[in-house]
């Protein structure tokens, strides 16, 4: 195999707890010739203390500490740092199969793959345990990666992770993350890449995994205003007609939803336990004592909880 250098950019935000297990899948790489950047993006945790033993361990580790900007920006920051011929990215919560970089590298060496620009592989999710992972959240296919389907079917048939994918490094030569979005920046970063190419190759091996992190930022946070954000994006890297298509699309998976929402309500509302509900509701009202029912009820959830964890 050749000896490519492989760049693999980790961006951390007070996830110190996760750290050592995705620079662990690191270490255990195959394929040696790397280099990883750790870039703590103003973590509040002892993210340092964790990426710096890192460093002592292995020099292949390089360490950069900065003020909070934002994923975007931590990730900018990482690719204005590399030297690497191909890129790997890998966030601190997440996990690579050992064998990522070396499945990835044969691919491009291969005689048939000389234009080859980007392999992305298949992943699972698990949850604390990484022995113990579960199957993805969306079935990825070689029809899935062109343009139109990133474009058009993002977050609606499928998304792609990140560490999925393994990259030539010339792709991002003209390409840095919109440092003004909290999320959807990986859609941005694949529509970009697939407008570049389509020298595209699946690989189906599970070789990312996929951490179900509660405190991660898409689970907590509302996320419109940065899908609004990265639709205003598309306006200047889109074509007139791609933008348009693209607005037609989101208001019909809009106008959808809000009708199945509709429908799913009026079949709530015309089931005998939400009739009982609104009943015993009223009654409630008329007797001056629904703060007291409110909280014999949240105790008697608490208490059914407890007896049915014993």
């Amino acid at each position: 195999m050749s000896k490519e250098l492989v760049s693999i950019i980790i961006p951390c935000f007070n996830q110190a707890q996760y750290l050592d297990d995705a620079l662990q899948s690191v270490l255990n790489q195959s394929y040696s010739n790397w280099e990883c950047i750790i870039v703590n993006d103003g973590s509040t945790d002892y993210t340092d203390e964790v990426a710096k033993r890192w460093c002592r361990l292995d020099n292949r580790f390089k360490y950069y500490h900065k003020q909070n900007g934002g994923l975007s920006n931590a990730r900018n920051f990482g690719l204005d740092r590399i030297k690497g011929d191909y890129i790997q990215f890998l966030d601190s919560d997440d996990y690579l199969d050992k064998l990522k970089l070396e499945n990835a590298l044969k691919s491009f060496n291969l005689l048939e793959n000389k234009d080859l620009k980007i392999v992305i592989s298949n992943f699972k999710m698990f949850d604390e345990d990484i022995n113990t992972p579960s199957g993805p959240y969306c079935n990825l296919n070689p029809g899935l990666f062109n343009l139109e389907s990133v474009l058009y079917q993002w977050d609606d048939l499928f998304t792609i992770p990140i560490h999925c994918g393994f990259f030539e490094s010339s792709l991002f030569n003209n390409f840095r993350f919109p440092e003004n979005l909290k999320a959807k920046e990986d859609w941005v970063m694949w529509v970009s890449l697939f407008q570049k190419t389509n020298k595209i190759l699946f690989n189906n091996d599970f070789l990312a995994f996929y951490r179900r992190n509660q405190k991660s930022m898409t689970r907590n946070e509302n996320l419109f205003p940065d899908f609004i954000k990265a639709i205003e994006h598309f306006g200047t890297i889109l074509s007139n007609e791609e933008y348009n298509k693209l607005s037609v699309v989101l208001i019909s998976r809009f106008y959808k939803s809000s009708l199945n929402y509709k429908f799913k309500l009026g079949v709530c509302k015309d089931s005998n336990t939400y009739k009982l509900g609104f009943f015993f509701k009223k009654i409630v009202l008329k007797m001056g004592v629904l703060s007291i029912a409110k909280k014999l009820f949240e105790r008697f959830i608490k208490f059914k909880f407890i007896s049915d964890r014993l």
